[in-house]
């Protein structure tokens, strides 16, 4: 997978892990979580991996060191959103071209076999945008992927918290997971507000934003949603570790 950069987003505290470590480096299975993601992202052979930090930074870089020059850190210094993550690191990747993967540090079972999947359909749909989207057995607290009518590419993904009654019907969700076109990306996320139930600059918006100037934006769904799921509390952790148990065994 070259010409493909990752951005790994790893910049939060967690507040409902009831810990001031970075959530990040909470573990699963023996491992910080962002080292499972890691393991997986540098199987890859991506050119270059970008590693978001904030709460914490230098706890998260001291854990990580032993990649050694295989990641590069970019500081958040206010956790303003999953957009603001990403914009901070333009400077970074200033001189980049290709795709850029946008992942959470906090969901660690993400597989190979799906990012590869994800890139594959960004570049069969010549989409601009491309969101990992996942059908859970209960989409509650997640983003809305919106799709176009008679269409299987997306409209806009809206956040739990300001989706209608309507919206709030769709279980197709995202999973915090992208691919997008670099020479786009950054020009939309300037673009964002943050007039949102959460006065956060969210990455999500980019795929509005780029489907109004007439690009693509599309989905790849994929097929185990547990895959794609994230971690905000010491309960999700032990569920996560407990389902993956039971495959694993």
């Amino acid at each position: 997978m070259k010409n493909i950069a990752a951005i790994i987003l790893a910049a939060g505290k967690g507040k409902r892990m009831n810990s001031d470590q970075p959530k990040v480096l909470h573990k699963i299975f023996g491992q910080p979580m962002i080292e499972h993601l890691l393991g997986t992202v540098t199987s890859l052979s991506i050119s270059k991996i970008v590693v978001v930090v904030g709460h914490k930074a230098e706890l998260v870089k001291s854990a990580l060191a032993h990649h050694g020059d295989r990641l590069d850190f970019v500081l958040q210094t206010e956790q303003n959103g999953t957009g603001h993550a990403v914009l901070v690191t333009e400077n970074e990747l200033a001189d980049f071209e290709g795709d850029i993967l946008v992942m959470a540090g906090d969901a660690p079972f993400l597989s190979a076999r799906t990012i590869e999947n994800l890139v594959e359909v960004h570049h069969r749909e010549k989409a601009a945008a491309t969101v990992l989207s996942a059908v859970p057995s209960n989409a509650a607290g997640y983003g809305r992927v919106v799709r176009l009518p008679d269409s299987n590419l997306v409209d806009f993904i809206v956040e739990h918290k300001d989706a209608t009654d309507e919206e709030k019907l769709i279980g197709e969700i995202n999973s915090g997971t992208f691919c997008f076109t670099s020479r786009f990306l950054f020009e939309a996320l300037r673009e964002i507000k943050a007039d949102n139930s959460q006065g956060e600059y969210y990455l999500t918006d980019v795929m509005k934003i780029l489907r109004q100037k007439g690009h693509k934006a599309a989905f790849y769904q994929v097929e185990d949603a547990d895959e794609v799921l994230g971690v905000n509390s010491i309960e999700q952790l032990a569920d996560l570790e407990n389902r993956f148990a039971k495959k694993i065994g």
